[in-house]
């Protein structure tokens, strides 16, 4: 039966326009229904046992149709087309994988919101020109239509730009195509004249349940985990001296498609960055107590260097301390080795002692409890009452050479080992350091003896001995500071300022705040290194404290005692490099807290510049004092532990009083 306006009415069948421009025909409902029926196999083809109101609400939608539009409309089944054979690829790894599913999350995200695209997903929606807008209710096939292509194969999201689909040459396809632009726009009720027209907005049924912030699996959380006494680290290290512990930059890890945003990026650094990838041949080929030379992969080489190293610059603390020979140690050595300022620790530690306590290895054991689990011993030696340790950060320990030491008595006798020099040398990565502690002969007018035992010192000590030289060629075999690429020198070197003790007292009374200045132009050391008589090619850093020399045990008075010695900067750090301003002084300082004996130590912070080095090198393969670290880590944890019972005793503890 045909309806008023000439068109049949018709439940089962869609709606296609002719490609030949021909009449409306008619069609028996009952025989397309039951063609339809047969043939209709999830396309979203609706059949003749469709509810009436389907068809009805059709009929409606098509009298709001214009003329021309009806004039070239005729109903007519659609043959189902076999699904398509699944395309073969070859396997693709990890990384594409990943990039795929990230190109194909961007291109919908584009043809969602790039008003120039169409919006379609199987490209159906394609550009139309038809007359001016007509309203009118959507009919439920069109809401079927309209869920399959929101609803299409992956596959479908590959057409050409041109919105076509890959079947869309033939005439199906584009009739197809056409009817579901118009109808597009009839289900929006926009007028779309000369433009693409786009799919509304969904919007969920219910509102979205809240999202973590740090979406990563607990897993991931807990491989970026920092220890609470380190959460600030980032924020210090950063502008400090720029170090990132990442081997893959965010660039990087986004431009290879690796990583969506920034959570993504941690969970992917703290994968990859932390342990480089060993090729099973150098696993075969190599050893780490003697390396191999490799161009690349080097385990002292730049690649290594740059992981830890960026700006390849190191931090260092340098101490020397005359402790009198005393058996009572300071109880707590925080404010000498960890100082407020700066407020990032360093990556090595070495401190000299001159007269050192009676108990060195309890001495040692108060350096690994002070400087706790982050660092390790990696060397300690001893001449008489001179002693130097060397600590280092843990994780830094593969990189050292094997550790040599050598000693120079200045004495007559040498039996008697208070006057003396003692060396400690090794190669980190490819850059050599020598470190030497030294106590001079003591008087006010023996300027001329204590140049004799710094002599005698750099001709004496014999370093190195198996660790090749880094640079021979600027090697002199009568000073052994010629034959590293850093050489570090501190001790109590005695020298004294040529005043009379109440003009100093003057100067130093001024203001606590006075000029150093004054007092430097009466010192002995400044003037022999200005005359290059001693510590030649030496730098010293500007000193800014009082002098070091001599206090009162347990005061910060100078000496009261009839001999009333003049105060002085006997203790001094002082140092050299083959290369121009490879060393920087960040600070040079006393620590006046301590009082345990009638010197104040003295200590230095550097930043110093490291080279990348070559696997030729005999290597310490990690040594460190493993006893020491254990005894100082149980010694920190019970004391932490005493502070704590300390605290909850006092708040359990209540006093009563009568009144």
């Amino acid at each position: 039966m045909n309806t008023p306006n000439g068109f049949p009415q018709h439940s089962g069948a869609c709606v296609t326009r002719s490609t030949e421009g021909g009449a409306v025909q008619d069609l028996n409902a009952k025989k397309a229904g039951k063609a339809a029926k047969k043939e209709a196999g999830g396309n979203g083809v609706l059949t003749s046992e469709d509810p009436p109101s389907v068809g009805a609400s059709f009929n409606e939608t098509l009298k709001l149709l214009p003329e021309e539009l009806k004039a070239n409309m005729k109903i007519k089944s659609i043959t189902p087309r076999p699904p398509r054979k699944p395309r073969l690829e070859r396997a693709a790894s990890l990384d594409e994988k990943s990039w795929r599913r990230w190109r194909r999350f961007r291109t919908s995200q584009e043809s969602l919101t790039d008003p120039n695209e169409t919006s379609s997903s199987n490209g159906s929606l394609q550009e139309a020109s038809l007359s001016p807008p007509v309203r009118g209710r959507a009919s439920p096939c069109h809401q079927g239509c309209q869920q399959n292509s929101l609803h299409s194969s992956p596959d479908a999201s590959e057409a050409s730009p041109t919105g076509k689909s890959r079947g869309g040459t033939s005439d199906l396809g584009k009739r197809a195509s056409e009817i579901s632009s118009a109808f597009g726009g009839l289900l929006r009720g926009r007028a779309f004249a000369g433009g693409k027209p786009r799919l509304s907005q969904i919007m969920p049924a219910r509102p979205l349940p809240p999202v973590e912030f740090n979406v990563a699996s607990h897993t991931l959380r807990t491989a970026n985990r920092i220890d609470s006494d380190c959460l600030d680290y980032r924020h210090y290290s950063q502008p400090k001296f720029g170090r990132v512990s990442s081997s893959l930059s965010d660039t990087r890890l986004h431009g290879n498609g690796m990583v969506y945003d920034n959570c993504s990026t941690e969970s992917m650094k703290s994968t990859f960055s932390l342990l480089t990838p060993i090729r099973s041949k150098d696993v075969r080929s190599r050893s780490y107590l003697e390396g191999s030379l490799l161009a690349t992969g080097a385990l002292l080489g730049a690649e290594e260097l740059s992981r830890y190293f960026p700006d390849r610059n190191i931090g260092i603390f340098v101490a020397t301390w005359n402790m009198q020979g005393q058996k009572e140690l300071p109880v707590n050595l925080d404010d000498f080795l960890l100082p407020t300022d700066p407020d990032y620790a360093q990556d090595m530690y070495v401190i000299g002692v001159q007269e050192g306590c009676p108990d060195r290895r309890e001495w040692e054991i108060r350096l690994q409890e002070t400087l706790g689990p982050h660092y390790v011993m990696l060397y300690s030696a001893a001449h008489g009452v001179l002693y130097m340790s060397v600590f280092i950060r843990r994780d830094l320990i593969w990189f050292c050479s094997e550790v040599e030491y050598a000693t120079v008595t200045t004495r007559i006798v040498s039996q008697i080992k208070t006057k003396g020099a003692l060396g400690i040398s090794f190669t980190f990565f490819g850059t050599s350091f020598l470190f030497i502690t030294s106590h001079f002969t003591s008087g006010d007018s023996k300027v001329n003896e204590r140049k004799l035992d710094y002599n005698k010192t750099i001709q004496a000590l014999t370093l190195p001995k198996n660790v090749p030289d880094t640079n021979p060629y600027r090697s002199s075999p009568t000073d052994v500071t010629t034959r590293f690429d850093e050489v570090f020198w501190f001790g109590d070197f005695n020298f004294r300022l040529n005043k009379d003790r109440e003009t100093v007292d003057s100067i130093l009374n001024q203001n606590p705040e006075t000029d150093i200045s004054k007092l430097l132009a009466y010192d002995q050391l400044t003037s022999e290194m200005s005359r290059g008589s001693i510590f030649k090619g030496f730098q010293e850093a500007d000193i800014n404290f009082r002098p070091s020399y001599k206090f009162d045990i347990g005061k910060d008075s100078y000496d009261t005692t009839s001999k009333q010695r003049t105060p002085s900067y006997t203790d001094r750090v002082v140092f050299r490099s083959r290369y121009r301003d490879d060393i920087q002084a960040v600070k040079y300082s006393s620590c006046p807290v301590i009082k345990t004996s009638d010197h104040r130590p003295v200590f230095a912070l550097f930043r110093v510049k490291v080279r990348p080095g070559r696997d030729n090198i005999p290597l310490a393969a990690g040594q460190f004092d493993r006893e020491l670290y254990l005894t100082g880590i149980k010694r920190r944890i019970t004391r932490e532990l005493q502070k704590r019972q300390e605290q909850k005793d006092q708040k359990s503890s209540s006093i009563c009083s009568v009144s």
